[in-house]
């Protein structure tokens, strides 16, 4: 299948699905979202993968939604909410491991992606933003449930609501990615963690998945149906419309709760 802004490959059992827009920071169109969804659903019943890796090409894994270019607020609705939160839910439902690549920022809904997957390998330049709050929005993709319950909520609000960065090594150090590693080692520490998994018992592999995951993502659909309803309000106010302009700009938003 191609897709554009998608590069995929598959070899030896292992599917990459490579976000491709570096120039745009591999920010996600909803034809990108909607792409890696399929593959992802496709490899749940396809004996032949083993594993799959999300990742990104360039400076970045994924800024997250493209809201980009003039009166964004105006080509960004509910519809781009359900393709996040359905790449979310094909992360999860994929019973084969799904290994993010995490080659350098993630922020928005692709932070989402990243921590929906069961590890997150990353390069020590790397780093996660929730940057929602920075264009009058809330976190979506199911990061109000993921961030939270890695590491806890005095943590994740710290991050959803001051918008601060969060470099890899601190974010390994917090419990919110598996592995980090020096720039230099992040390829080789990457295919070993995808060819170990490659060779797992695939069966074992998936019923850990399954039962992890209902251990500590319980909420997680309850939080993408409130995520989905709360920020389809907050789409359709004048705080979106001018954080989204600012972003154009590249100013300051002047925010007046509104």
């Amino acid at each position: 299948m191609t897709v554009p802004g998608l590069a995929v490959s598959e070899t030896d059992g292992v599917l990459t699905v490579r976000f491709d827009r570096p120039a745009a920071y591999n920010a996600l169109t909803d034809e990108m979202t909607l792409g890696a969804t399929r593959l992802l659903e496709e490899a749940r019943v396809r004996d032949e993968v083993r594993v799959v890796v999300l990742t990104g090409t360039g400076p970045a894994f994924s800024t997250g939604a493209d809201i980009a270019g003039e009166d964004a607020h105006e080509r960004f609705d509910v519809r781009a909410l359900d393709a996040a939160n359905a790449l979310v839910r094909a992360v999860v439902a994929c019973d084969k491991p799904v290994v993010a690549g995490v080659n350098g920022i993630a922020a928005g809904v692709g932070l989402s992606t990243a921590l929906a997957c069961d590890l997150a390998v990353c390069a020590e330049s790397s780093s996660f933003l929730l940057a929602f709050t920075r264009v009058g929005l809330m976190p979506d993709g199911g990061a109000t449930a993921t961030v939270a319950a890695a590491v806890g909520r005095p943590r994740a609000m710290r991050m959803a609501l001051l918008a601060e960065p969060l470099p890899a090594r601190e974010a390994y150090e917090a419990g919110l990615v598996s592995h980090v590693v020096p720039d230099e080692e992040y390829d080789d520490l990457l295919a070993g963690v995808v060819r170990r998994l490659g060779r797992g018992a695939p069966l074992a592999q998936a019923a850990t998945k399954r039962a992890v995951n209902a251990a500590s993502l319980d909420r997680l659909e309850d939080a993408l149906e409130l995520e989905r309803v709360t920020q389809t309000m907050l789409l359709r106010t004048a705080d979106v419309a001018e954080g989204m302009r600012a972003f154009s700009e590249k100013r300051k938003p002047a925010f007046r709760g509104e």
